[in-house]
């Protein structure tokens, strides 16, 4: 993007004639862009403005109408907003995805009818005498491999033999015949070529006949990647054939008990390890491709109004609830899930982004590891449920990824014309907020508050830490543009603690990217309306007569999470004993997994975890991850200091206690540093 206009280095005109990138953050101009929206939509497709003009109005739809209509103008927003930071090549490469995933779509639904389970007495073949169809119908269509992507590269080849049976069956059985498309015409002449004296198609002597045998060749090779060791080998880790397994209710975690005598110990099954060392982000999220099948895996029931994930299952009586107690309630902000999807289906994350930030508009902070509420109440109550969390997180990195992809979602969360109870921010209106608590709870409200036209003044008890000036535009120069994702983005071992999200920042482990919580913490303090502060207490700091006299008209209190765990058991305090929350809130606050702090956390194995609930899990994963940590700062440090002074030296200054754990590291140390060179000799 150039500067023009006699614009500031940090200002510069957008693709959309008249604006430019600090207009975005001013609510006049947000009104003058929704208006400018309004009319490249009328422009466009004058019948859906007609609709969408009506709905801005305050006409009454029903859900379904609603639904058809959002999911109607979603993709001119995506367009709108694509041309605004001008992004559309990028756009178009996400299109050019989608048209890949439904090929890949369409091998899932050959897969479900005709190769999921075999039939009674049958046996697959091996892999070797049936993967020669891919070379066939490669060399018949003259579709080279795609590099670096062999799922893609392989079943391409079947949806293109899959859609020509299809198409010749649905002509048969058609009344009238139905025309091929011109490359399905072109695909069947090809076919028919290459196998002519082919013993494959011997007697296929009918087009129809020949798609027939070609997929049933495609069928065979599909049963042995599915049914035979060698074949589950070789496609490991292709989404297109993972097959969605019976909900068992009675053993929803998969695990393993190796002694009948003990039957209270058991662990994971080995192809669920993963393996971990310090506090990087531990779960990297489902790749573009594991979203795809996710999202093609959804049924679409928005315009039935049956999307149970966002509005819950329900009978007569109320919400049903599971084989195990849970109300199936779906979604608690009623996210368009199902409408999500057909945008995310079309390739157009933007346009996704924009129909989930209707409803959820703090959107980094939920989404993949943090709820799964959609995911319970999902139509798929007796098998795999589709999982949402990973697909509305998957939308949200999609548009991240673009350039100017922070600035994308930012602007969706002050402007979105698709939410017609508020499609842009107001303007100020003298009203002034005190929110106390920056958790989730607390900076939801006051992004909402403050598009509504109130004041808010933020406080945490936690210091929090300022993204730099220019960024937000506290050093007086305006708000400087971020390009690139990246530009934020930090490894989670490194990154340091902001203190903004609350129990989101000390609470949750690295299982969740922490760098969502400073994407939030940046949207919301680059707004003129917000005023933050960190290291003050309400009630200590500031007490609710300080609030009235500095002239607020109203104090939220969202400190939720905040109240400290006393568990009501004798001697509980003792040396060696803490509680899990302590724990993590000590191991994250105080930066001890970092290898560069002297923080003073001390833990020894083996260590005892009670309770099996979420806070034991995560103390249980992150005490086996601190304690290598633990172990190496320790040894480091005490080989620096004899070093420095001598061992003689150093090692005076140890008391009895000090030196048997010293020998218990430098023990643990060495069978550390071995594991790293096995592992590193492995390539694991």
């Amino acid at each position: 993007m150039q500067a023009g206009n006699g614009a500031t280095s940090r200002n510069f005109s957008l693709g959309i004639d008249g604006f430019t990138f600090h207009d975005l953050f001013q609510p006049a101009r947000l009104a003058a862009l929704d208006q400018a929206f309004r009319a490249q939509v009328k422009a466009r497709d004058a019948a859906l403005s007609a609709r969408f003009e009506s709905y801005r109005a305050g006409a009454s739809l029903s859900p379904v109408e609603e639904s058809n209509l959002l999911v109607d103008v979603a993709p001119q927003l995506g367009d709108f907003v694509g041309e605004l930071f001008r992004v559309q090549a990028q756009r178009d490469k996400l299109f050019a995805r989608a048209a890949d995933e439904r090929a890949l779509g369409r091998v899932r639904a050959f897969v479900m009818r005709r190769c999921a389970r075999l039939k009674k007495d049958e046996k697959a073949e091996p892999l070797g005498a049936t993967r020669g169809i891919l070379s066939f119908i490669s060399a018949a269509l003259g579709l080279g491999a795609i590099a670096g992507d062999e799922e893609l590269s392989s079943l391409r080849l079947v949806a293109a033999a899959s859609e020509l049976e299809e198409a010749l069956a649905a002509s048969v059985r058609a009344a009238k015949p139905v025309p091929l498309t011109d490359a399905q015409k072109q695909n069947l002449k090809k076919l028919r070529e290459a196998a002519k004296g082919h013993a494959w198609f011997a007697g296929a002597d009918s087009d129809e006949a020949l798609a027939k045998a070609v997929a049933l060749r495609c069928e065979l090779w599909l049963k042995s990647c599915l049914h035979t060791e060698e074949g589950r080998q070789a496609t490991r880790g292709w989404s297109t054939l993972k097959i969605p397994q019976p909900m068992n209710y009675d053993k929803l975690v998969h695990s393993i008990k190796p002694d009948p005598a003990f039957p209270q110990k058991h662990y994971g099954p080995e192809e669920h390890l993963r393996r971990r060392d310090g506090f990087k982000l531990t779960d990297k999220r489902y790749s573009e491709r594991e979203v795809g099948y996710e999202v093609d895996y959804c049924i679409l029931c928005h315009d039935r109004d049956k999307d149970s994930c966002s509005k819950g299952l329900k009978d007569a009586s109320g919400f049903k609830s599971n084989k195990v107690g849970i109300s199936l309630e779906g979604c608690p902000l009623e996210e368009k899930i199902s409408e999500m999807h057909a945008l995310r289906r079309q390739g157009d994350s933007i346009g996704a982004l924009a129909l989930i930030c209707i409803d959820n508009p703090m959107c980094p902070g939920t989404g993949h590891r943090i709820c799964n509420d959609c995911m319970k109440s999902c139509i798929y109550q007796t098998q795999d449920p589709v999982n949402i969390p990973q697909a509305e997180t998957g939308a949200l990195i999609d548009v991240l990824r673009m350039d100017f992809g922070v600035e994308i979602f930012g602007l969706l969360t002050r402007f979105n014309p698709l939410n017609r109870k508020r499609p842009y921010a107001l303007p100020y209106n003298g009203l002034k907020t005190l929110v106390v608590g920056m958790g989730p709870a607390g900076y939801t409200l006051s992004h909402h508050l403050m598009n509504e036209g109130f004041g808010v003044a933020a406080i945490d008890g936690l210091k929090i830490e300022p993204p730099p000036a220019d960024i937000t535009g506290h050093d007086g120069k305006g708000i400087r543009a971020i390009k690139r994702y990246e530009e934020i983005e930090q490894e989670l071992d490194k990154r340091i603690f902001t203190g903004f999200g609350g129990v989101s920042e000390y609470g949750i482990t690295v299982r969740w990217d922490k760098n969502f919580l400073y994407l939030l913490q940046i949207t919301l303090m680059r707004r003129d309306a917000l005023a933050l502060f960190g290291g003050t207490r309400f009630g200590g700091t500031v007490s609710i007569d300080d609030a009235w006299e500095l002239g607020f008209d109203h104090i939220a209190i969202a400190t939720g999470a905040g109240k400290p765990t006393i568990i009501n058991i004798k001697n509980n305090l003792c040396r060696g004993i803490r509680k899990a929350s302590d724990f993590l809130m000590a191991l994250q606050l105080t930066g001890a997994s970092k290898r560069d702090n002297l923080s003073n956390l001390q833990v020894r194995l083996p260590a005892l975890v009670i309770g099996g609930g979420l806070t034991g899990i995560d103390t249980a994963t992150e005490l086996l991850a601190y304690y290598p940590v633990q172990v190496e700062k320790h040894i480091e440090r005490y080989e620096t200091l004899c070093r420095e002074n001598g061992k003689t030296s150093v090692d005076s200054w140890l008391q009895g206690e000090d030196k048997e754990i010293l020998a218990e590291f430098q023990d643990h140390f060495a069978e550390i540093k071995a594991e790293r060179e096995r592992a590193a000799t492995a390539g694991e």
